[in-house]
Formats: structure tokens, sequence, C-alpha cells
């Protein structure tokens, strides 16, 4: 094992009680065979995609049944077999909340019969063709942004550092940490095929350091000869350490600026859990029809990661951990800090979902009493990305859209450290959403005023 030591410490961020220990008591829970799928079409914010099935047609496990909107975009599979009953819009989990989006909807068979993967084989060669065949096997960020993999990747070169994020900084997740533990050599191969496609000088797997046995498993595959080296570097426990400007900042010392992008440095961030989505297309032509979710909180029964065909309602994971304990206050889709909560269990999982909390009255704050901002300075300090939340604040209050690009609004994670610093309660994260959405508003009616007064202008 070849150890990297991180350049520095995290800026700002917080120490957090991880919540991990209740869902890692077991191996990941396999073999579940969902009864429907509500199969999400949009993923990330690229267009979604188009439906190539009609209602009523009989569709095979790992069969495309909507091809990529754009180029930003990834195919979505059938997870299991069964018959398209409907093709619409449904309620489903996004990054940012619970939107109305298209969907295909499919009552399963029970029979989770697959079509012929082999036909996806071998691996092809030559970058395009790698870029080509993410697209096409829907291969997608798994760390919860859910951004097309092809397109992620298309956008570096050179590149000098691939980061392989297992850092999982936020508690009650516990997916990656388990996927390291059973399955270190597929991760590691994802890791290599990854680094071969970009051409990457070096690739770094990144770990927190309490993970231990994830740690002690990655460390016992990792083979640092070979081109590029793998190495293993351990990080401080400190959330959001696992955010990927800052886990490149703390591996290499080097911020990346506003504005700009970590591949615009050379530098590329994928999930442990994309790296073994890309082995498993690489090495058996399956696409990506399942991911690693874990289901926990004082709310569940039997609390414990679970791989889950994407689409599966999410009350059929919680049934298939035990079920509801009596005192479920809130569903919560994500973690403690960045997750929100959830409207029902009839919602399905996306491809971006890692973590279901049923949480109970002593998990969620349920005294929303706010106090004046005191000027303390809390908040700034715990800010990972130096930002000023209390003059974010009165800015978003007053709706003065030049004062919050100036003051950097546009960097704001929503990683929710200055909602827990905060000694006065002041829900800043969520204040800070809504500036955003009403600010994109604002540039969008800017725009087409803009383009109003150059079309009268042309006409006159």
């Amino acid at each position: 094992m070849l150890e990297y030591t991180p350049d520095r410490r995290l800026v700002g961020g917080l120490r957090l009680p991880p919540q991990k220990a209740r869902s890692t008591g077991l191996a990941i829970k396999r073999g579940l065979r969902p009864t429907r799928l509500i199969l999400p079409l949009a993923q990330h914010r690229s267009p979604p995609a188009q439906p190539l099935v009609a209602v009523g047609q009989r569709v095979l496990r790992g069969e495309v049944v909507a091809a990529a909107g754009s180029v930003l975009g990834a195919n979505v599979h059938a997870s299991t077999s069964g018959i398209v009953r409907a093709i619409g819009e449904s309620l489903v989990p996004t990054l940012t909340g619970v939107e109305s989006a298209p969907t295909i909807v499919i009552e399963a068979d029970g029979k989770h019969e697959s079509v012929d993967f082999s036909a996806n084989l071998p691996w092809p060669g030559g970058r395009n063709a790698q870029l080509a065949r993410l697209r096409d096997g829907g291969i997608v960020g798994l760390g919860g942004a859910g951004y097309s993999t092809a397109a992620k990747l298309g956008a570096v070169r050179p590149c000098r550092i691939l980061v392989i994020n297992g850092a999982e900084c936020e508690p009650y997740i516990s997916c990656d940490d388990m996927l390291m533990r059973e399955a270190p050599e597929q991760i590691l191969a994802g890791a290599r095929i990854i680094a071969e496609l970009l051409g990457a000088e070096q690739c770094i797997v990144a770990i927190e350091r309490d993970k231990a046995l994830a740690v002690d498993s990655i460390g016992q595959a990792v083979q640092p000869e070979g081109d590029p080296p793998l190495r293993l570097a351990e990080l401080p426990q400190i959330y959001p350490a696992g955010g990927e400007r800052q886990l490149i900042e703390v591996l290499t010392g080097e911020e990346v600026p506003a504005h700009r992008y970590p591949s615009d440095l050379g530098y590329a961030c994928q999930n442990v859990g994309t790296a073994f989505a890309v082995y498993r297309l690489a090495a058996y032509g399956e696409p990506l029809m399942t991911r690693i979710v874990t289901v926990t909180g004082h709310g569940v029964v039997a609390p414990q990661n679970v791989e889950v065909p994407i689409g599966t309602p999410i009350a059929e994971i919680i049934a298939a951990c035990g079920g509801y304990r009596e005192g479920v206050r809130r569903l919560i889709h994500g973690g403690s800090m960045m997750g929100y909560a959830l409207p029902s269990d009839a919602l399905p999982v996306a491809k971006g979902t890692n973590c279901i909390i049923a949480a109970t009255a002593e998990e969620v704050r349920e005294d929303y009493t706010e106090w004046p901002c005191i000027r303390c300075g809390e908040c700034a300090s715990a800010c990972p990305v130096r930002l000023q939340p209390q003059d974010l604040l009165i800015a978003a209050r007053a709706s003065e859209h030049a004062g919050l690009d100036a003051l950097g609004l546009d960097e704001c994670i929503e990683c929710g450290c200055c909602d827990v610093a905060c000694p006065s309660h002041i829900p800043l994260t969520e204040i800070f959403r809504r500036a955003k959405n009403a600010h994109s508003l604002h540039d969008e009616l800017r725009r087409e005023e803009r383009r109003r007064e150059a079309d009268s202008g042309k006409e006159s």
C-alpha cells in the first residue's frame, strides 16, 4: 500500500456525530426484487431521456427504455423485467427536492429476465468510444449529484490527478463504506479503467480515517505499481471533506477558483460507487441498474445497506429492512445535512439516492424558533467555501441581486454547516436555496428583457 499525505486541512467544516454504526452491522443486502418500478428519466440538470418503449410493451432487465436526451445525459435501463404500464409525469426525488418529472412505470413480472449483456463486450478502445459506452450504459455519478459520467470525464483534459471519492463525510450515509469493505478489487479495477480513459498521471483513493475497515480493505487491495500508480489517502473526519472542491483542496493544496471547475485545473473526481459501476459495465457489459442505498434511522426495524434496483418504491425497501418502528416523524432522502423530507414512501429510488432515513423525534429538529442574527461570525468560521453567510442573509432577505452576486451566492454548496453553527437557529441554507432560485428567475427575466429590447431595435 502506498499512502498519500494530504497537503492541508479542510477550511471550515464541522465535526459531526457519524451516526453510521446502526447501518454497518450487516452485510449489504442483495437480491431485492421490486413489484413495480418508477424510472425517473431526468438526471441532474440535463434534458430528460426520451422513451423508447410503449405502454403495454414487455421489457427485460437491462433493456434501454429511454435514450439520453443530450450529450449531458445518460440512457435509462429497466432494472427488472415486466410490462410498461405508464409513461408520464410522477413525483420523484432529485438533487434538491421532490419534483414532478417524466417517468416510465413498469409492473414487474417476477421473472427478472435479462437481455444478453455480452452484446456490450468487449470494452472498446479509444477515449471517444469509451465515453459513448458510459453514456449508453447509463453511468452517472453515484455520490448524489447524478451528473453524467461521460460528460464529466469528457471535460477533463489533460488529467493530472484522478480522485476516487470514498470520503462519505455526511452523517448516516454508509453505502460507500460498505461497498469499499466488500468490493475493493472491483472498485480499484473501475478506477484504473477511468484513469486509463483520462490518461491520468496519478490516482488517489480518498477515505475518511474513521472508516477503519474500508481503509484496511482498500489498502490491502491497492497495488501501487502500474500506470498510473494508485495511492490511498486518509482524510480527517470533518464534514464536508467529501465535497469535490473541498476534497481536491485538502489533497493537493490547490483551491479551485470561483466560477471554474476542477476539470479546468486537470482534476477529476469520481465516487467509489461510480467506479464500481464502470467496472461492472466494462467487465460484464452490465449497465447501471442498481445502486447501494443506506436505509437507517431509529424508525426502521433493521437498518442496513441494500442493493436496490433503480426505480424501486421506497416503501418496498423499508419493508425489506423489517418495516417501520413506531414513532417515525420524518422520512428523509439523503443524509441529515443535505437531505430533505419526503412526502411519501411511494416515491422511487433514483440514481442519485444514497440514503433513506426513517427519523424519530430524537433525530429531527422540531423547534423552529428563530432569533435575530447576533453577528457572531460562527457561520463564517464553519463555511468551507469561505463565504460570509451573515452578509448573504441580509442581501437575500432584501432581494439585493447585485449584492448576492458580489458575495458569491452561487458558490454556496448548501452543506448546512452554517445552520448547525448558528446560535440563533436561522435556517440559512434554506434561505440561500430560495435566494438562488429567485436569483436564477431574476437573471432569466433580465435576459428575456434584453432579448425583447434587441428584437424591438431590429424591427425599428
